[in-house]
C-alpha cells in the first residue's frame, strides 16, 4: 500500500470578504498550495479532486466541487463534493488519502470552502443549524452555542475547572493569532478581556466563541510513488481516524467527552505507531473554549478532568510542551466551515517544513490535527510525521 504524502499546502487569509466568491477563494487557496511546490507540480499533474463545504447559503449544492475545480484548470477527473458539516474538509482530506493508499491515484487535491458572511445572522444561523439534531435542537431553538455551552456547564459541574479557565483558551488562542497573518481576528486579548465579554450562551461569552468566516484551503498529496517528483520535503501523512456518533446531545451518555474524537485518536495514533506523548504539536477543533479542553482529553493528552491544569501549567502554550493551535485555532484563525480541516492541515505542514513565521517550532516532527462535525457527531483525525530533519 503507498503512503500519503503532502507536497504542498496553502490558504486564503480568513475573515470576511464581500468581493470574493467561493470560486475566488478556492482559486486563491489552491493557487498557494501549487505554489509551495515550488512550481514542479501543475493541474495536469492531478488525478483527482475532494472538496469539503457546508454550503452555506445554497451555493452550488448539487455540484459543489465541479463549480470551483473547474476554475483552477481541472478538468475530466473525479471531483467530489465532501459534507460532513464542520469537519467536512478534514474529511476531504481522509478521502484523497484513501484515493492514494489504494492505488487509484498518485496525487490529489483535498480542498475545502466557504463563505459564511454575506447573509444575515438569523439566516447563518438556520445554515449552521442543518448540522445540530433537527427536531430536539435546532427546531426547539437551540443555537450551536447553547449546545456547547450546556457541555460546558456539565464539564465545569463535573470538574475542577472554571469560566476562567476558559477565558485563557481564548488568550492563548488569540495570543497565536496575532502572529498569524492568515487570522481572521489577528489580535491578543487579555484575561480580563476574555472574561468579561457579553454573555452569549452562559457559561459561554463572546470570547469564548469561534467567528464565522469566508476562506479557502488547499492541500496537495502524493503517492510515494511519485513523492520525489515534487519535493524533498517527506510529509508523510503517519496515521488517520475517523468515528461518527450520536448527532443529539440527550442521546449520548456523557456530555464532558466526545466518543468520535476518542476513537478516531485511538485509531490514529495506533495507524501511525505513536502515542500522544510523541506529539510536537496539534491542531484542534476549538469552536468553542469548552471544545479545546474536551479535545486534550478525548486525545490523550491528559486524563480526564485534568485539561484545565494542562492549560494553566502552559503545556499548550507555543513554549511549552505540546503547544496546541498555534494557527490561533477556529477561536482566532476562524472558522469558514468547509476550510476549517484544509486549514489545520496547511498549519501543520508549514510548522513540519519550517514555513510558519513567527509561529514556527522547533523542528517539530509530529504533529495532529482534529477536526470535529456538529457538537461531535462526526470526527476525523490526522497525524503527519516529517520523515527527513530540515
Amino acid at each position: 500500500m503507498p503512503n500519503a504524502y503532502i507536497v504542498g499546502a496553502g490558504q486564503t487569509p480568513f475573515g470576511a470578504f464581500p468581493s470574493e466568491s467561493y470560486r475566488t477563494l478556492f482559486t486563491e487557496a489552491f493557487e498557494a498550495a501549487v505554489a509551495s511546490v515550488d512550481g514542479s507540480l501543475n493541474a495536469e499533474d492531478i488525478d483527482e479532486a475532494v472538496v469539503g463545504t457546508l454550503g452555506v447559503g445554497g451555493r452550488q449544492l448539487g455540484l459543489s466541487a465541479p463549480a470551483v475545480t473547474e476554475h483552477v484548470g481541472l478538468h475530466n477527473i473525479p471531483c467530489s463534493r465532501i459534507e460532513n458539516a464542520c469537519a467536512a474538509g478534514g474529511f476531504a482530506v481522509r478521502q484523497a488519502v484513501q484515493a492514494i493508499e489504494s492505488g487509484m491515484a498518485d496525487v490529489v487535491l483535498a480542498g475545502g470552502v466557504e463563505v459564511m458572511t454575506d447573509m444575515s445572522g438569523d439566516t447563518t444561523k438556520y445554515w449552521l443549524g442543518v448540522s445540530g439534531e433537527t427536531e430536539w435542537e435546532r427546531l426547539t431553538g437551540t443555537t450551536f452555542s447553547g449546545v456547547y455551552a450546556q457541555m460546558a456547564d456539565a464539564y465545569l459541574d463535573q470538574y475542577d475547572a472554571t469560566p476562567e479557565d476558559l477565558s485563557r483558551v481564548a488568550v492563548k488562542n488569540h495570543a497565536n493569532g496575532a502572529k498569524n497573518p492568515k487570522a481572521h481576528l489577528g489580535f491578543s486579548c487579555s484575561l480580563e478581556d476574555a472574561t468579561n465579554a457579553p454573555t452569549v450562551a452562559d457559561p459561554l461569552n463572546l470570547y469564548h466563541c469561534c467567528p464565522t468566516s469566508d476562506g479557502a484551503a488547499a492541500v496537495l498529496l502524493a503517492s510515494g510513488d511519485v513523492v520525489s517528483e515534487y519535493t524533498d520535503e517527506r510529509v508523510r501523512v503517519a496515521g488517520v481516524g475517523a468515528a461518527s456518533e450520536r448527532v443529539g446531545l440527550a442521546d449520548r451518555d456523557s456530555y464532558t467527552g466526545i466518543s468520535a474524537s476518542q476513537e478516531a485518536g485511538k485509531t490514529a495514533y495506533e495507524m501511525a505507531g505513536i502515542e500522544p506523548d510523541d506529539l510536537d504539536f496539534a491542531e484542534v477543533h476549538d469552536c468553542f473554549a469548552i471544545a479545546e479542553l474536551l479535545a486534550y482529553e478525548d486525545l490523550g493528552f491528559c486524563a480526564p478532568g485534568e485539561a484545565a491544569t494542562l492549560l494553566r501549567e502552559g503545556v499548550t502554550d507555543p513554549d511549552g510542551d505540546l503547544p496546541v493551535n498555534t494557527s490561533g485555532g477556529l477561536k482566532s484563525k476562524g472558522h469558514p466551515i468547509g476550510a476549517t480541516g484544509t486549514g489545520q492541515m496547511v498549519e501543520a505542514f508549514d510548522q513540519l517544513t519550517g514555513s510558519a513565521g513567527d509561529r514556527q517550532l522547533d523542528d517539530p516532527t509530529y504533529g495532529l490535527t482534529h477536526n470535529v462535525g456538529g457538537s461531535g457527531g462526526a470526527t476525523v483525525v490526522h497525524i503527519l510525521e516529517q520523515e527527513v530533519a530540515r
